[in-house]
């Protein structure tokens, strides 16, 4: 060796490695160690199991979970199956027409209610500006009641589930009127 390879050698002659150095442990540390390997391995295989049923636990939950987890709205919605069976078990005549559809009208509230304890909310879009995450454009009109971007007639309403959209409302978007062209009449209040 060179003197420089000699200056990068560190001497370990002094160093303890925690090794035994000792020929060969004592029968009675033989047989200490055998017994601690066993009751290691033992051990590893009872935990093994155990973690074994815990995923098969967790995945029966987890189908479980899937497989009935709306159960709680049916239950509500069957209160409103039940309303309708109701209202259409009525004879109609032209006497009871308008309170057949209050009547109706009381069932959808009570049917948007129930949803709405799950988390579900109308997004209301008339006159808002377009958002093509919450909005599909149908087509596009000119106006000048709307500004242009601007949604100006809605076929179907918006619904998110707690923070995401669930269904994207479809809508007509206002366009400036292009000079000379006539105006398309506002029908929107027909809608809804």
């Amino acid at each position: 060796m060179s003197d420089e390879e000699d200056k990068n050698v560190v001497d370990l002659s002094g160093f303890d490695t925690g090794e035994d150095n000792s020929s060969e442990a004592s029968p009675e540390e033989g047989g200490d160690l055998a017994a601690k390997l066993e009751k290691a391995e033992k051990d590893y295989m009872y935990l093994r199991a155990d973690f074994d049923n815990f995923k098969k636990s967790a995945i029966k939950e987890r189908s479980q979970l899937i497989k009935y987890g709306n159960e709680r709205l049916l239950v509500d919605l069957l209160g409103v199956l039940d309303n309708f069976e109701h209202a259409l078990s009525i004879d109609l005549s032209a006497d009871n027409l308008d309170s057949f559809r209050d009547g109706i009208e009381l069932i959808k509230v009570e049917l948007f209610n129930s949803l709405a304890r799950y988390g579900l909310e109308k997004v209301d879009s008339k006159g808002k500006a377009f958002d093509p995450n919450v909005h599909e454009a149908l087509s596009s009109e000119p106006t000048s009641e709307i500004e242009p971007g601007h949604i100006s007639q809605v076929f179907k309403d918006a619904y998110k589930l707690h923070d995401r959209i669930i269904r994207p409302a479809q809508v007509v978007v206002a366009e400036e009127p292009k000079e000379g062209a006539p105006e398309l009449p506002d029908d929107t209040d027909n809608q809804e």
